[in-house]
């Protein structure tokens, strides 16, 4: 049985973890109002370095594990350079850009890649945010 979908944990297991880090290997651009990406329950996901996920933004405050995911805006695909795990409520920057915080985990697309929500109230694309191939981005665990 699956801890998370049976509600074991009571507080964030995740007390400290090292940066997840990358490089956008593709700049998007497109927006949906009605996409539909069905957020999994587990709150985490492992990464390995060389694995190239999707970076999805988000403007519902409501998307969080186990729910769907609508209003989204696409940010690009990341090339991991250093894995790890990404947990919900962190904070992904590209450089000195705060982009938003993890919402949660699509895995439509999987064995292929994986998509990464992020919620931004601003919901905007990778285009529209000016960023560029090659682009150093990163997963930073949040600091209370």
């Amino acid at each position: 049985m699956d801890p998370y979908k049976k509600g074991m944990f009571l507080e964030n297991p995740y007390y400290a973890k090292t940066d997840v880090c990358g490089r956008l290997a593709v700049v998007l651009r497109s927006r949906f109002d009605e996409r539909g990406l069905s957020l999994i329950a587990q709150p985490s996901r492992c990464v390995k370095r060389y694995d190239v996920h999707e970076l999805i933004c988000c403007d519902e405050e409501t998307a969080r594990p186990g729910t769907t995911a609508d209003r989204i805006a696409y940010l690009g695909f990341v090339e991991v350079t250093q894995g790890g795990v990404i947990v919900v409520g962190d904070e992904l920057h590209c450089g000195q850009t705060f982009l938003g915080t993890v919402a949660g985990f699509d895995e439509t697309h999987m064995p292929n890649h994986l998509n990464i929500v992020i919620f931004n109230p601003q919901r905007q694309t990778g285009e529209e945010l000016k960023l560029k191939t090659d682009d150093e981005v990163f997963f930073r665990q949040k600091r209370d």
